[in-house]
């Protein structure tokens, strides 16, 4: 699966609303969050976050939590 536009670089990606993040190499996870960008416009409200460095462990800093189906 494709990463989202504007995020392309990135491959963990947080939804500021749920302080979730999700890792868009999984297939399950970048269906999932393309699926919610597509229905409540995340992209659009602001409500995504990509982390520099791109890691697990930064997300996790930002007060983000992993993803869990």
């Amino acid at each position: 699966m494709a990463r989202l536009r504007r995020f392309e670089g990135h491959r963990y990606l947080g939804r500021r609303d749920q302080m979730v993040f999700y890792d868009t190499d999984a297939d399950d996870q970048a269906t999932e969050l393309a699926e919610a960008d597509r229905t409540l416009d995340l992209t659009g409200h602001n409500l995504l976050q990509a982390f520099a460095p791109d890691t697990p462990a930064e997300a996790r800093n930002r007060g983000f939590r992993p993803w869990a189906n």
